[in-house]
């Protein structure tokens, strides 16, 4: 299989990435059904339906403001302002749907955690997604810079690139049994999955981004890796109570 991978159905070309992110939408939230209907929520299908609503306009917005920042010096030009409005990811996707579903519980007074309902079913959905990420080579801003090390792979351009799709894809499989089996085991409190998922992929995204051509404006950071930082902090209680916990 040749990549970027552009599969053709009654002669057009089929965007394989975008075709992978619905399906990631519709199966992710297919699965959270599936999970909702074997547990028992503390949370009543009103409150939920609030958070659900808070969460996609969070995540909404934070995607398309972190893709805009993650180009910042782009020209102001009438094509590519549309660009712009275009871009979207999902580091800003997840910590703007965080801050959603935050400002959501305090409008409505819900004190109950609510995010590891959520968790298992982003993952997945993040899963699929990043499988269209890995099959679409360098049209999509997911390659690794040029290396020679043994897992380099052509992604569209002649050159041996790190396979950072890839490498997320193996990341991603991990965390998902590790967090199914913390949860089932009842190693992690209630509300202590999600906290953990963020804290794992968002440490992950931040590393990971070395291997990418990104251009590092602050401290030598890029912009993803400056939220990674401001997730860390959001979530420092929880890392702080975890090394005092830690022999």
């Amino acid at each position: 299989m040749q990549i970027p991978f552009e599969p053709q159905l009654f002669g057009y070309n089929i965007n394989i990435h975008l075709v992978l992110e619905y399906l990631a939408f519709f199966i992710g939230f297919r699965y959270y059904v599936y999970l909702r209907r074997k547990s028992t929520d503390a949370i009543s299908s009103n409150n939920r339906l609030t958070i659900i609503l808070g969460a996609a306009l969070g995540a909404l917005i934070g995607s398309r403001l972190m893709g805009v920042l993650e180009n910042p010096l782009v020209e102001f030009t009438k094509e590519n302002s549309i660009q712009l409005l275009n871009a979207k990811t999902i580091m800003g996707g997840l910590f703007g749907g965080l801050l959603g579903v935050e400002l959501a519980k305090k409008c409505i007074g819900e004190t109950q955690s609510s995010g590891d309902l959520f968790t298992l079913p982003i993952i997945l959905g993040i899963f699929i997604g990043r499988i269209g990420c890995f099959l679409s080579g360098i049209n999509e801003f997911t390659y690794g810079k040029k290396t020679a090390f043994f897992m380099g792979m052509d992604l569209g351009d002649g050159v041996l690139r790190h396979p950072t799709a890839l490498y997320e894809l193996v990341f991603l499989a991990l965390l998902f049994f590790f967090l199914k089996y913390g949860k089932k085991r009842s190693l992690l409190k209630n509300g202590a999955v999600f906290k953990w998922f963020m804290i794992l992929y968002f440490a992950f995204r931040f590393f990971i981004e070395f291997l990418k051509p990104n251009v590092f404006y602050i401290f030598g950071l890029s912009s993803i890796q400056i939220l990674c930082i401001i997730c860390m902090l959001y979530y420092r209680k929880t890392l702080v109570s975890f090394t005092k916990q830690t022999p």
